[in-house]
């Protein structure tokens, strides 16, 4: 097989939460691989210090801080992007947020809150994307899902929820776009040592009972993500649709 199946040389890439954690790590292996890069976040300074640690690297990378759970926000980010940087190739629907508390006490205001950063998010995002990606007959979307797409844990039901239905969504956007050559697929990652799983990194027993879970033995790592992300960018994945990759270490593979 080609090595040049998985060249993005002259492609951009739109990574959404891009500032920290996996979204940071995606970026950079999609940057390693040829693409240029655009970095999203809500918090400026954090994107600016995420694009110069790139910049450093040598890679081609800018900023574009919106608010990706605000649709107005959304549309004239996307706007900003086409228009002043260039047109987008692939984009990473990543940004997302956990929020850990027994279903029964969920507030509803938190409940919308997740939903809005974790589900609507992928919709306003892909949608505006899409658009243009639809004009240029060509295009790949990789929404970020979950194991909790599949499988769920005491005290976030809300997050499992929102990867549900984060993963029925790639396959519908996948059924209404590939016929414009848009390929949307997803990557579902098991449980990765990042800030948003701090809390239980930090917790003896389930660090230990995650251990014992998983057939790797242990959390992932999030470079360990990257050559996924570089498949479904590249023209490795051209027939590939609708599809959601799990990075999991075996964990939904065994009982």
């Amino acid at each position: 097989m080609s090595v040049a199946l998985f060249d993005l040389t002259g492609r951009r890439a739109l990574v959404t939460g891009s500032s920290q954690g996996i979204g940071l790590s995606l970026a950079l292996g999609l940057g390693r691989a040829g693409a240029a890069l655009v970095l999203n976040g809500r918090d400026a300074t954090k994107l600016e210090a995420a694009v110069d640690g790139l910049r450093r690297q040598g890679l081609d990378a800018r900023a574009a801080a919106f608010d990706v759970s605000d649709p107005a926000a959304v549309a004239a980010g996307v706007a900003r992007i086409e228009a002043e940087i260039g047109p987008l190739d692939i984009l990473v629907n990543n940004a997302g947020i956990q929020r850990r508390m027994p279903l029964e006490d969920f507030p509803v205001e938190t409940w919308r809150e997740l939903m809005r950063i974790n589900l609507d998010s992928v919709f306003y995002v892909g949608q505006a994307v899409a658009r243009h990606m639809i004009r240029r007959r060509r295009g790949k979307i990789i929404n970020i899902a979950s194991l909790q797409s599949e499988a769920a844990r005491a005290g976030i039901a809300p997050y499992t929820a929102s990867k549900g239905a984060v993963k029925n969504l790639t396959k519908g956007m996948c059924t209404d776009w590939a016929r414009h050559g848009l390929q949307v697929n997803g990557i579902g990652p098991g449980y990765f040592a990042t800030p948003l799983n701090q809390a239980l990194i930090d917790n003896p027993d389930f660090d230990a009972w995650l251990k014992a879970r998983t057939p790797a033995g242990r959390w992932g790592r999030v470079e360990e993500l990257q050559g996924a992300a570089i498949f479904l960018a590249s023209a490795a994945s051209d027939f590939v649709n609708g599809q959601i990759l799990y990075v999991d270490g075996g964990v939904l593979a065994t009982l």
